[in-house]
């Protein structure tokens, strides 16, 4: 159910791990990265909420998700292979552009496609399974990267590009990576169909209606409420993590004085290596958070792991050596599993199931919106009050980790029973059938 999420995952860490050197080796200046960075969540506020109400109002051949699984896939890895080709910023920011929405048409119904399957008490497991498949994706991505440039020589020599052929080779891996893995999601698995009564909502059901995006923001549940402002301010702090961390250990911690410069490319890599390690942390702490769950609760749980990813973020100015960088990234690791999962597991127990889709697109803005934010105002922060300092930007993104975690104490957590009367008073698209609800969970 999760496996695709390995290969979505590949493709957007490259991105996010290589798009601002991409745009520094195309002549980008460190204050203008937030606003050529728009692109990513601009594209997620408008395919989102659109793919996730056409997907509820979907049934076909392939099922109700899946369909758009596949769409995604084959497009992301289309652009995978174009855009590391860019010979101008303006070729690599609408590559990113069209690159992002692909990725959205894929992403999105994951989320919703793990709630349809599994009953509230098991969404936990579920959605730390879909944080593992993240980790590994991540650190398939940063392996990638280094093997490339180990094999491959970082000159430009006879390119009609200044973005490296190492770059490139990466990129096309994460296609074949990005596209096989969500095939073998597709083949796999088999989604529930709908009964008779959700057979009847469908025929009536648009698949594009906007008024349908309003009406569900307008009677959004109390706790999706609360959780927008620890998404935006999460959010934030990840934004200065992608935009800033790699270009800030090539330069901070590997000396390089330019793009063109050796030493940059090593710390990129390095960069890359660093977030597979983190990743790796995700996919090893994804496992122990259901049972920590059933300790303290999923807010509390969500709040402890945001503080130790505030610790990594304080920490990584301090680092001067490239090993040592490793230890900052235990804390962003704990933290990212976290970010994958508990916020989704308390949106799950608080929405309607027919309105799955929809909201989990709609929840897609609280991290969209503090990205775009971050985009059009990050740029005059940089020039005007961190002087352009890469690693300031990082404590930045620790101070807005520290605050999400204080906000989520305020969330009031929705419980299985709310789940429940919820499913009741909603019209289900995992009606129950000749299997047995055992069977069904198995």
């Amino acid at each position: 159910m999760s496996f695709g999420f390995l290969g979505i995952q590949f493709g957007w860490t490259l991105q996010m791990n290589n798009i601002s050197a991409i745009y520094e080796f195309l002549g980008a200046r460190a204050d203008q990265l937030p606003i050529l960075f728009l692109a990513a969540p601009i594209t997620g506020l408008l395919v989102q909420p659109l793919i996730g109400h056409w997907s509820d109002n979907t049934w076909g051949r392939l099922g109700r998700r899946r369909p758009f699984f596949l769409v995604g896939a084959i497009l992301s890895s289309c652009m995978l292979v174009l855009m590391p080709m860019s010979s101008a910023l303006w070729m690599a920011a609408g590559a990113l552009w069209i690159l992002d929405a692909s990725i959205n048409v894929s992403m999105e119904p994951f989320r919703a496609f793990v709630a349809d399957m599994l009953p509230d008490e098991q969404r936990p497991r579920g959605f730390t399974m879909q944080s593992f498949f993240i980790g590994i994706g991540n650190i398939g991505a940063a392996v990638a990267t280094g093997l490339m440039l180990r094999v491959i020589p970082s000159s430009t020599t006879g390119l009609k590009t200044a973005i490296p052929q190492w770059v490139r080779a990466s990129f096309w891996m994460g296609a074949v990576a990005f596209l096989g893995a969500v095939l073998w999601t597709i083949v796999s698995t088999k989604e529930y169909p709908p009964g008779d009564a959700e057979r009847e909502r469908l025929k009536s059901a648009r698949a594009f209606e906007p008024s349908a995006i309003f009406r569900a923001l307008v009677e959004m549940p109390g706790a999706m409420r609360q959780l927008a402002a620890v998404q935006f301010c999460t959010w934030v702090g990840l934004f200065c993590l992608f935009l800033y961390f790699a270009v800030a250990v090539a330069r901070s911690v590997f000396g390089a004085t330019s793009p063109a410069d050796p030493a940059y490319s090593r710390g990129i890599v390095w960069a890359g290596y660093c977030s597979g390690f983190y990743s790796a942390i995700c996919a090893v702490v994804s496992p122990f958070l259901p049972w920590l769950v059933e300790r303290i609760g999923k807010c509390k749980t969500h709040s402890l792991c945001l503080l130790a990813g505030a610790a990594g973020f304080f920490s990584i100015p301090l680092v001067h050596d490239k090993w040592l960088l490793l230890l900052p990234m235990v804390g962003v690791g704990v933290a990212w599993a976290s970010i994958l999962s508990m916020p989704y597991s308390i949106l799950a127990a608080a929405i309607p199931q027919n309105k799955m889709g929809i909201y989990m697109g709609i929840f897609n803005f609280f991290i969209v919106l503090p990205e775009i934010t971050a985009s059009l105002a990050f740029g005059w922060i940089m020039s005007h009050l961190l002087g352009n300092n890469r690693m300031a930007a990082l404590v930045v993104g620790g101070v807005c980790f520290v605050v999400a975690a204080i906000l989520t104490q305020r969330i009031q957590e929705p419980h299985a029973r709310e789940a429940e009367e919820l499913l009741v008073a909603t019209a289900s698209p995992r009606p129950v059938d000749s299997r047995t609800d055992e069977a069904a969970l198995s």
